[in-house]
């Protein structure tokens, strides 16, 4: 048998398994796939979807999975149904509709001391009072309202978006009691006045209750009332003739000072939540 004999008979020529070679890929002769359109909401950080809403406690992140590619999740207003998705704490992920939370809700209760800014740019060198709050928390909590810089009393924080929003709205109202410190003595006919309904910028301020109080002059006087105006009491007073020297918030929706001394915090109980839900 000749050499040419041998190499096209019997066997078969490349490697074990026979027939023809295959085209070899090696040298730039590779097929080119079809470029794969990225999603325009794709992304490669932050926290995936799934976590996110298993996070703030509507499902597991397995049935997260299924309501996702459901078409249940938006994210900054756009149906996400990609397995894998992943979202920033900032972006506005919604459930149904409805904002959700990655955080565990938190509700946390401050005595407020004298001094301390509240929202805005502190002075150089003031203090704020997240520095009180952050001791006791890493979640990104906001407080409900506000107090001026040297008012103090309760303040409450959260991260629960939908509870803050409900209580900041005016036509809700909270109930709050403060007790004022007057730079002159309230007469008995001012008194009466307040307790009436003062109006500032053509809108009544209607005012629960006012009353001196027991045993302290008269410039002292603790007053009930549910707007959540800026600086409303500060308002009534000076509207009256009298300059505030004192402002403490004793009551907020039901909640005291009891057992909380000034720049402490508490965690609120699941019932004084549910009691604040239904203002």
């Amino acid at each position: 048998m000749s050499r040419n004999d041998r190499s096209t008979g019997g066997k078969n020529s490349g490697r074990q398994g026979g027939g023809t070679r295959k085209k070899s890929h090696a040298r730039g002769n590779a097929p080119v796939k079809p470029k794969m359109e990225k999603s325009p909401l794709s992304n490669t950080e932050g926290i995936r979807l799934n976590k996110y809403i298993a996070n703030s406690g509507i499902c597991s992140r397995r049935d997260a999975d299924m309501y996702i590619a459901a078409g249940n999740v938006t994210v900054n207003g756009k149906s996400v149904t990609e397995m894998g998705y992943r979202v920033k704490l900032e972006d506005d992920v919604r459930f149904d509709g409805r904002r959700i939370n990655p955080e565990k809700p938190q509700y946390i209760l401050l005595n407020k001391p004298a001094g301390f800014f509240v929202t805005g740019n502190p002075e150089k060198g003031g203090k704020t009072v997240m520095e009180l709050v952050s001791k006791v928390t890493d979640a990104r909590v906001s407080p409900v309202g506000k107090l001026d810089n040297q008012a103090k009393g309760l303040l409450l924080f959260t991260n629960d978006g939908t509870l803050a929003k409900k209580l900041a709205k005016p036509k809700n109202g909270i109930r709050q009691i403060y007790h004022v410190t007057l730079s002159k003595a309230l007469s008995r006919e001012d008194l009466e006045s307040i307790e009436k309904g003062v109006f500032l910028e053509g809108s009544k301020v209607i005012v629960t209750s006012i009353s001196f109080i027991d045993d302290k002059p008269h410039t002292e006087v603790g007053i009930e009332l549910y707007s959540i105006k800026e600086h409303i009491v500060t308002r009534i007073f000076k509207s009256m003739g009298y300059d505030v020297e004192s402002l403490d918030r004793v009551v907020f929706g039901g909640l005291t000072k009891k057992d909380l001394s000034r720049g402490r915090t508490r965690n609120l109980t699941e019932q004084e939540v549910i009691n604040l839900g239904m203002h």
